[in-house]
């Protein structure tokens, strides 16, 4: 694919170099150390969660499209070809129990063949599996039944194992516990009971390995959630201990929360382990990034960027999509979101963080603004194609995608009626 991804660029690269000579000295002359900027994106990478690589769905219905991965070796093998297009994407995140690997070596070859690690692995305890002995309708982890509990404990358990096989160094946890009716469950119980199993998980760890506990206001029930807001999964991550951190899912908030503040805050105590990157008109929509709020993903970006490079005691995040794609190809979708995320993130490293705070300082809202604004007006899409030109990635990834008729090809291989696992 490298060469074929060559022959495209050269078709592209005249108009690109005048776009982005433009855009760098018009950097340069603001006094932006471009070829700085262009390192620290380069280094960027982002996982790809296996479950995103089919068609999503919604709780009515789902529509399929060809050439879907129908085996672990089959999603590898897309993000590989993302991670060819777009040079960033570089990890896969496991979900189990569908990415159980039956030969460990080989799965670990094709993943470099790929040039990709393992990323964090991901429990499921929200749903029932097959002749699976005790139920989760009532909760897991925090589930009043101890059988319950302890079956969902002993999976997470197992979880870490397959990891630990893979070289992954991180397990992430979504409890989609709570309850749907008042009078359903004891808060106080489902809180303790969930503290309880999530520290026996986290003893189990090797120790080398992190922890990231999620949160979501609801759905699947809507009366009440276990774990709804950072500030539970920041008090269950401290309880747990030092390698235990929360993890922030932009889909996971209600309308119009502060999320750059939840960052902000997080960050300063050095507790954002793990990022999931979507977007949100309504609820947890999973829709692609950046496609409904970009000045919203830059100004959570520039709390980023400001707590990376000053809140030392937090450890560098770990970058995953977590969207869904109910009528889109799900690679071009994926494809958008890297490309929305490395645009703000470029916008944050742009922006004079030094001149910003000179502005806070003298209580000079308007010049705030102005500086802001005038990074995120700036089309920076010239700096991220030099990125990936740089990398031998693909100019204009999407362009490339369907130049080489990519979707054609994997049906072509696959079929029309696979089904990826995981959704």
């Amino acid at each position: 694919m490298k060469n074929s991804i060559s022959e495209i660029n050269i078709t592209k690269a005249k108009n690109h170099k005048t776009s982005f000579d433009f855009l760098a000295e018009n950097l340069t002359n603001k006094g932006v150390d471009v070829e700085n900027i262009i390192a620290k994106l380069a280094e960027f990478q982002c996982a790809i969660p296996s479950w995103a690589l089919g068609a999503g769905g919604t709780r009515f219905g789902r529509f399929s499209i060809g050439g879907e991965p129908g085996s672990l070796e089959d999603k590898i093998n897309d993000v590989g070809t993302i991670h060819s297009l777009t040079g960033c994407a570089g990890a896969i995140s496991l979900h189990i129990p569908w990415d159980i690997p039956k030969d460990v070596a080989a799965i670990q070859q094709l993943a470099v063949a790929n040039g990709l690690i393992f990323d964090a692995v991901n429990s499921n305890t929200f749903q029932d599996q097959k002749d699976q002995p005790f139920s989760y309708k009532y909760g897991s982890l925090s589930s009043i039944h101890k059988d319950s509990r302890d079956l969902a404990i002993q999976h997470n358990m197992e979880v870490v194992k397959i990891g630990e096989q893979l070289g992954s160094k991180s397990i992430t946890v979504w409890l989609a516990d709570g309850s749907n009716f008042p009078g359903q469950v004891n808060f106080r119980k489902a809180l303790q009971h969930t503290a309880d199993s999530l520290k026996s998980i986290y003893s189990s760890m090797p120790s080398d390995w992190s922890m990231f506990i999620e949160y979501k206001p609801y759905e699947p029930n809507f009366y009440h959630t276990v774990i709804q807001d950072w500030g539970t999964s920041f008090m269950l991550a401290n309880e747990c201990g030092d390698r235990a951190y929360t993890l922030v899912d932009l889909g996971h908030h209600l309308p119009n929360t502060n999320i750059e503040y939840i960052v902000s805050t997080l960050m300063s105590k050095g507790k954002l382990g793990g990022f999931h990157f979507n977007d949100s008109k309504y609820g947890d929509d999973d829709l692609t990034v950046g496609s409904i709020k970009p000045y919203q993903l830059f100004l959570i970006f520039n709390e980023l960027v400001y707590g990376m490079k000053n809140d030392l005691q937090n450890p560098s995040p770990a970058w995953m999509i977590d969207a869904s794609h109910n009528i889109k190809d799900p690679l071009e979708d994926l494809i958008q979101s890297l490309e929305a995320i490395l645009l703000a993130y470029a916008q944050a490293l742009v922006l004079d963080h030094d001149q910003l705070e000179s502005a806070r300082e003298n209580s000079d809202v308007v010049l705030a603004q102005e500086l802001l604004q005038d990074v995120f007006r700036t089309d920076l899409r010239p700096l991220i194609a030099e990125v990936r030109k740089r990398k031998n990635a693909a100019i204009h990834p999407i362009d490339a995608y369907r130049q080489l008729a990519i979707r054609q090809q994997l049906t072509g291989q696959r079929g029309t009626n696979t089904i990826a696992t995981g959704l």
